[in-house]
């Protein structure tokens, strides 16, 4: 009987190390399929930011695509979300002091045009916030929760995505990296 669970065990072990060293030896490294031209787009870390084009605030239609070659932050957001409202101010600030470095986008939530842009002029808003008047690209990134922000390389790959409210330090240290990725390519 003891050597019976002793050669079971033995079994057992054997094939968990067996099964390891395939999933090691079969996967395909990260780098390769970085550097695949047929990269897929897809919300999550790692794959191309969905394309789409938004109407802003101002009228005007913005499409991701027109900010390649350089970071975007993509923050999804709502008039009516306190997290949201409280993380405005520090969106506004890193959005300044990284003027023509890196790109923040707020993505607002099925609001009307008026709500939003007094809302924005009442805290001093002055990035662009573009109107998901559908909610077309909220379902689009799978944002099932406010706020959530997506930080996309100069290659329009998403590198990063966080749910719930988000600081100014955060903020900084996340288009910091996306800077010095650029800068190593260079």
């Amino acid at each position: 009987m003891l050597r019976s669970r002793f050669s079971w065990a033995v079994l057992l072990v054997g094939l968990a190390l067996l099964g390891g060293a395939w999933i090691a030896v079969s996967q395909e490294p990260a780098a390769t399929v970085m550097e695949a031209d047929g990269l897929v787009e897809a919300p999550a870390a790692g794959y191309l930011a969905p394309a789409f084009t938004l109407t802003s605030t101002m009228g005007e239609q913005v499409a991701l695509s027109d900010f390649r070659g350089q970071p975007v932050v993509l923050n999804f957001w709502a008039t009516w979300c306190p997290p949201c409202r409280a993380e405005m101010p520090q969106f506004q600030q890193v959005s300044v002091r990284y003027r023509g470095q890196a790109t923040i986008l707020g993505i607002d939530q099925g609001e009307p045009q008026s709500l939003v842009t007094d809302f924005a002029n009442s805290i001093g808003v002055t990035y662009p916030l573009l109107l998901d008047s559908d909610n077309a690209v909220s379902r689009q990134y799978d944002v099932n929760a406010l706020p959530k922000t997506l930080f996309v390389d100069s290659d329009g790959v998403i590198r990063e995505i966080y749910t719930g409210i988000i600081n100014r330090a955060v903020l900084e240290d996340r288009i910091e990296r996306l800077l010095a990725e650029d800068a190593a390519q260079e």
